[in-house]
């Protein structure tokens, strides 16, 4: 069951922020190999509704007064779409995704493109392996970093020099959650509460997670398979897994409004809400 202080907190007055995302057009998603243990060859996404679900996120981030660019989908890339993993805006720097894998390799330098042609971001190459937002988190004068599977532990510290913020490096251990962001999430950044599920992180890292944050949410093995940790907040409305109702509810708990939203097409390739958003900072 899901872990949390709602009972010994009341529930604040929660405040939206106006986001900017981008996102990219389903229209290649597919799945034609295997790089995580969601994926299956013989268990392909319908495209149809996996473009009918993900319109629907577009338009439910729109409906809440968010900003979203379309990006649109490259033959030959079919996880393009997780837009997250193109790299990181934070504190007016682009910091490339550098992709280990020759199947998502092609990906990072054209997200680096479309940043320099339609943001003012400084693009800044990136040396190691990272995964972009798929494996950062950025809050507050924080970077949250997850390392153990996708991204590297010396682009932690790359990252660190270049945009001049302290990065927490945490270490994933169970390979259902390859990236940070299907592990934790950040439900409101202005003060600085999270939700995670503790089974994704090595014993040093829980630690790390418990010192930072006594008051974050602690979520269940059923809600983390559901990919509730794969949530975008905007600090009073959480966009998550429908599936994840035990996380809809504990959020509703705590003064938030549940969006649930079906991407059951995108968890075949291990993929959900956040994965298919990238945030765009100043």
């Amino acid at each position: 069951m899901t872990e949390t202080l709602a009972e010994k907190v009341e529930a604040v007055e929660r405040t939206a922020s106006p986001y900017h995302f981008a996102m990219v057009e389903p229209s290649e998603f597919d799945v034609v190999y295997e790089i995580n243990p969601w994926m299956a060859t013989t268990d392909r996404p319908d495209r149809e509704l996996a473009l009918a679900q993900w319109r629907t996120l577009v338009d439910a981030y729109r409906a809440y007064g968010h900003t979203v660019e379309i990006i649109p989908g490259v033959p030959g890339l079919p996880d393009m779409v997780f837009a997250a993993n193109g790299g990181l805006s934070v504190g007016g720097i682009f910091y490339t995704a550098k992709f280990s894998t020759e199947f998502r390799e092609a990906e990072g330098p054209l997200h680096a493109e479309w940043q320099k042609a339609n943001t003012s971001a400084k693009v800044v190459e990136a040396t190691f392996v990272n995964e972009g937002e798929g494996d950062y988190i950025a809050l507050g004068d924080r970077v949250l970093a997850g390392y153990g599977f996708r991204s590297t532990i010396e682009s932690h510290r790359e990252l660190e020099a270049v945009a001049g913020r302290e990065v927490v490096s945490l270490h994933l251990v169970d390979s259902r959650f390859y990236h940070l962001d299907t592990a934790l999430c950040v439900l409101d950044e202005a003060r600085g509460l999270v939700a995670y599920f503790p089974g994704a992180f090595g014993d040093e890292s829980r630690a790390t997670l418990e010192r930072l944050f006594p008051d974050a949410v602690k979520v269940s093995a059923e809600d983390a398979e559901a990919f509730a940790m794969n949530s975008v907040s905007d600090g009073k409305h959480v966009f998550h897994a429908g599936a994840a109702r035990e996380f809809g509810r504990i959020v509703e708990e705590l003064g938030f409004v549940s969006v649930p939203l079906d991407l059951s097409q995108f968890l075949k390739a291990g993929g959900g809400i956040k994965c298919c958003t990238m945030t765009l900072r100043d």
